[in-house]
């Protein structure tokens, strides 16, 4: 079958794992990779596939509702799979607007050319209907708050976003559901845990720990180190989005996770082990560099995913161990150091010498 999909925010971490995947394994597929390059999204990460004929690049903002009714234009779109977001809670709390505008209201513009278009080629559909268009958008587990009391996040668990991050994100959930239900727009969701493997912009926790691990830099631990998350192999989330875009059932929600709870502070203390073999230091040797900092406003304590859903419904599951997942991302880090001295060396070192100075 013969699609035109839209992929937004396909040159950042798990957008390009998404890109590389569906424009290898589709040939008969159209991909369109709409990004508007902000210091997290980087072409290099697509360079295998650049080239493509069935690949093709835009460079645009979901912020610009005329240039998202332009790209579904020019391009015949009837598929998106929404990635694109300011994702990073630390840059929320600093400056909120930048995630309402981005998260929320260039939510809405896709939503509002998606309806426009597929209006006029007939391809709204009921909810469960065939035939139509699909609107896939790929949200978080921080949309649902914290767990304090054991159990895990299900499609059912009630909303509580705790951080202006993850609140930006329930609203543009809110979104896509509203125009499912006022307009016959065919969505799906998906909430995923945290993602880790190659190509993520040291910004977030592993990258940042193989990094500093690297240059001798402290390890910034927020309180104790005492919060959980779950951790889902990007190569398995970009499997499950697959999974979901072809198989999930219009107007459902499924959670994606990798069953890896974890401490931060025990996380880190595995990768100083690892590093301590890969970088031929004396055991414990980089757990020295652990700090701990002032803990995150409204951190919270705990997310972890029931993935029993999409196990059950769509026959999705992780492939590989946390700790084989790890291995493979710490290598790909240390074997790609140019990417990593690339993408450092200008934005992500005045953000962090402003953060961490202070504390």
């Amino acid at each position: 079958m013969k699609r035109n999909i839209l992929i937004t925010g396909g040159a950042g971490f798990i957008g390009s794992h998404v890109i590389r995947l569906f424009v290898k394994k589709y040939p008969q597929y159209h991909i369109v990779n709409l990004d508007s390059l902000t210091y997290a999204g980087n072409m290099e990460n697509l360079k295998d596939v650049e080239d493509a004929t069935n690949y093709t690049f835009v460079k645009a903002d979901i912020r610009d509702a005329e240039a998202m009714e332009k790209v579904f234009a020019e391009h015949a779109i009837d598929s998106v799979i929404h990635l694109a977001a300011e994702s990073h809670v630390d840059r929320s709390i600093s400056d909120p607007m930048a995630f309402v505008n981005t998260n929320v209201i260039g939510t809405a513009n896709l939503l509002n050319a998606a309806r426009a278009a597929w209006k006029e080629r007939g391809l709204l559909s009921p909810l469960g209907g065939v035939g139509g268009g699909r609107f896939y958008h790929v949200s978080t587990d921080e949309v649902y708050g914290s767990l304090h009391d054991g159990g895990f996040f299900t499609e059912e668990t009630a909303y509580d976003p705790q951080s202006p991050y993850s609140a930006s994100k329930a609203a543009s959930d809110h979104f896509v559901r509203a125009y499912g239900n006022t307009y016959k727009l065919p969505f799906v969701i998906s909430n995923c845990s945290n993602n880790y493997g190659s190509h993520q912009f040291p910004e977030k926790l592993i990258p940042l720990m193989i990094n500093n691990l690297r240059d001798g830099k402290p390890l910034p631990v927020y309180g104790k180190g005492e919060n959980v998350r779950d951790w889902l192999w990007v190569e398995d989330h970009a499997r499950a989005i697959d999974v979901v875009f072809h198989s999930g059932k219009d107007g459902e929600t499924y959670n994606i996770g990798g069953h890896n709870e974890w401490k931060n502070i025990d996380l880190v203390l595995v990768l100083c082990s690892i590093m301590d073999k890969k970088l031929g230091r004396a055991a414990g040797e980089s757990a020295k560099q652990i700090t701990y900092v002032t803990d995150r406003a409204g951190h919270d304590l705990r997310y972890a995913i029931d993935a029993g859903k999409i196990e059950r419904e769509l026959g999705w599951k992780p492939s590989i161990t946390f700790e084989q997942g790890l291995e493979q991302t710490v290598d790909w880090y240390l074997a790609n150091d140019k990417w990593l001295r690339d993408v450092t060396s200008g934005a992500y070192r005045d953000y962090y010498a402003g953060q961490y100075s202070k504390r």
